[in-house]
């Protein structure tokens, strides 16, 4: 007979999994444009939040996104209460089914998602701990020449102009190579052969 503990642990990393495919399929359908308003939606508040943090602080970005949000839902609630005051109709509240929504999370979601988090971290520490620690000194060296290269990176970019960057090219690459997938591999493969060629040399 299978050990409780054991058979817990199985359940919770194949939980884990299939939560994590759900997440990572529902990205890769807003990133390849699969329904174009979703993605035009998350492309644009994305986009919007970034340039505003670029220009505004945090502070300021939050007060304003929740002001308007404020104003939205405060004038759709004056204007139906007139339209209801001037037909004489008793619908109540207008935002009465979304206030009836449980919104509470649920301890197995919570426990679910902080599970799929400290899968990431845990990763996250042992890479950390290989790459300071020269566990493998060519590793080390290359993550050394690497943040060289970034020391100049951002002595041009900022963090936020790099994120705005990676939200562009987020969204409009993988439609691009969606559509020309046969043209760009064989570039790809093309440019792959002569590096391989000119390393040879």
């Amino acid at each position: 007979m299978a050990d409780p503990m054991t058979q817990s642990g199985q359940i919770s990393s194949s939980l884990n999994a299939s939560s994590t495919k759900e997440s990572t399929y529902s990205v890769m359908e807003l990133v390849y444009w699969r329904d174009p308003k979703k993605s035009a939606v998350a492309f644009g508040m994305s986009l919007l939040v970034l340039l505003s943090l670029a220009t505004f602080s945090v502070i300021s970005v939050l007060s304003y996104l929740l002001l308007a949000l404020l104003c939205v839902t405060i004038t759709f609630r004056v204007y139906k209460s007139v339209i209801q005051a001037v037909q004489k109709s008793g619908e109540g509240h207008p935002f009465k089914g979304l206030m009836e929504q449980d919104l509470t999370v649920q301890p197995e979601t919570f426990r679910k998602y902080v599970d799929v988090f400290l899968t990431y971290v845990n990763r996250a520490v042992k890479q950390v701990r290989h790459f300071l620690l020269v566990e493998d000194l060519v590793d080390s060296l290359k993550l050394a020449g690497f943040m060289w290269l970034m020391t100049y990176v951002g002595a041009v970019f900022n963090g936020i102009t790099i994120l705005i960057l990676a939200d562009i090219i987020l969204f409009s690459t993988p439609p691009v190579y969606d559509k020309n997938k046969t043209q760009i591999d064989k570039y790809i493969e093309l440019i792959r052969t002569r590096v391989e060629v000119t390393l040879a040399k």
